[in-house]
């Protein structure tokens, strides 16, 4: 959440690098580029197309530039959506269509728009977690609920612009597919509106519909970023009938968490998400609920494997990067079984979060609406996770569905992420990931949809 008044400047980061001039034939493989690319080069030499070697040095010396969408460090009671707008660089998506098309890759201009998505869209998300039969087919009469804070004017339409590009059916409020409320379930007085915060519910909208296209959508938004507010809506999402409910925020911990839990998260029989936090090692709430998934983020990126993707821990720097730890508060759920922390460990899963492997975006409104962009965060993972839960199906009734996940551990139902780290910790798995549960990925990532029900 934010601590300042809407509209106010937001904080941008610092450019980052994505791997090294030692690392071009890694970085071949990330981009998508395999012996094909090498042997059209060596059979094309007077084709004008570039060759394998100059890409990867373009790939080597590739850097992406973000900036957080909300208030970086927000006042005690309130919180921070998740999400990482790319404004700079070039993100895995533009190395891969440049691999395929033999070219240089593109970049972005900061706050230039494009008229083509620059992310990752709903083929990649629902390849990479072994979706796609169940994306069409699944969902219908589901509703993923989102709720973040103020008011997003063009929600609708930037949804419908998203929707509309990559050939998904139409979510609007007339055939009863989308709906917008403010945190009372009032369709018509709702809060003041705010930049950041529509770039994020563009985010998480787009999440949904990339994830889960048969899936309604309701939107709910909160009239200020504070907790008690946010949890307010959460809610009122279960009150209009919503049984996935994604919240892509969070904030420090404190000693009010265990009665906000009672108060505004435990609802039996909905599956509740919450982002683990993008700052690195340490514990954020709403995810220390014990009654939600709390969702990690990973950096995804193709590969020549039968998965045809490859995943590790999100992390772009000490400070920046998917959260994760033990909670000071929280008691531990009963399904939670890792030793070396005796209040809930977050997170439980996770899915694609790093700005530079991010996703594509479609957002219209105020400083941070240029069209289509590029986001991270683990704004991102939250929605994708809440939109498979959705497409797994009605959660039992008395269920509690963070419990899921741990009911499949181990299985082929998650893809294991086993390298990376976001920071430095005396219990190595509460911030290093390893085979089995980690504190940064929690079980892994969905490989279909087996892990996500009852």
């Amino acid at each position: 959440m934010r601590t300042d008044t809407p509209n106010s400047p937001h904080i941008s980061g610092r450019w980052r690098r994505i791997g090294s001039a030692a690392a071009a034939t890694a970085a071949l493989v990330f981009a998508g580029l395999g012996t094909a690319v090498h042997a059209d080069a060596a059979t094309t030499a007077a084709s004008p197309k570039v060759s394998a070697r100059t890409i990867a040095a373009q790939v080597a010396k590739a850097h992406v530039r973000y900036e957080k969408s909300c208030a970086a460090t927000p006042k005690k009671g309130f919180a921070a959506c998740n999400a990482l707008r790319v404004t700079g660089g070039t993100t895995a998506f533009m190395e891969k269509q440049a691999a395929l098309k033999g070219v240089t890759p593109k970049t972005i201009k900061p706050n230039a728009a494009s008229d083509s998505p620059t992310g990752y869209g709903p083929s990649d998300i629902q390849s990479a977690y072994g979706l796609a039969d169940a994306a069409s087919a699944n969902g219908s009469g589901e509703t993923v609920a989102i709720v973040d804070a103020y008011d997003d004017p063009n929600a609708e339409e930037d949804l419908a612009t998203y929707r509309d590009y990559y050939g998904l059916s139409a979510c609007t409020t007339d055939n009863g597919c989308f709906s917008k409320v403010s945190q009372t379930g009032s369709t018509t007085s709702l809060p003041s509106a705010d930049s950041g915060w529509a770039g994020e519910i563009s985010l998480d909208l787009d999440m949904v519909s990339a994830t889960c296209p048969n899936c309604n959508i309701l939107l709910v938004e909160a009239k200020s970023a504070s907790d008690a507010n946010l949890g307010t809506a959460v809610n009122e999402a279960v009150k209009l009938g919503a049984k996935f409910v994604s919240n892509s925020y969070g904030g420090s911990e404190s000693s009010s968490d265990t009665t906000y839990d009672t108060s505004y998260y435990k609802h039996a029989g909905v599956a509740i998400t919450a982002s683990a936090g993008d700052e690195g090692y340490g514990a954020e709430y709403p995810a220390a609920s014990r009654y939600v998934t709390a969702v990690g983020g990973t950096k995804l990126s193709t590969s020549s494997n039968s998965r045809g993707w490859t995943e590790s821990v999100w992390k772009t720097s000490s400070t920046e990067g998917t959260g994760s730890g033990c909670s000071s508060y929280d008691a531990k759920p009963s399904w939670q079984t890792d030793t070396g922390c005796t209040k809930r460990m977050i997170a439980d899963v996770s899915a694609v979060a790093d700005p530079a492997t991010g996703v594509s975006v479609y957002d219209s409104y105020g400083s941070d609406g240029t069209g289509w962009n590029t986001y991270g965060g683990t704004s991102a993972s939250s929605p994708i996770i809440a939109s498979v839960y959705a497409l797994a199906g009605t959660p039992g009734s008395s269920d509690y569905p963070a419990q899921y996940p741990y009911n499949a551990a181990g299985t082929s139902a998650l893809n294991d992420v086993t390298s990376g780290n976001n920071g430095s910790c005396s219990t190595a798995y509460f911030c290093t990931a390893e085979s089995g549960y980690d504190g940064p990925t929690g079980w892994g990532t969905p490989e279909g949809l087996d892990a996500f029900t009852g």
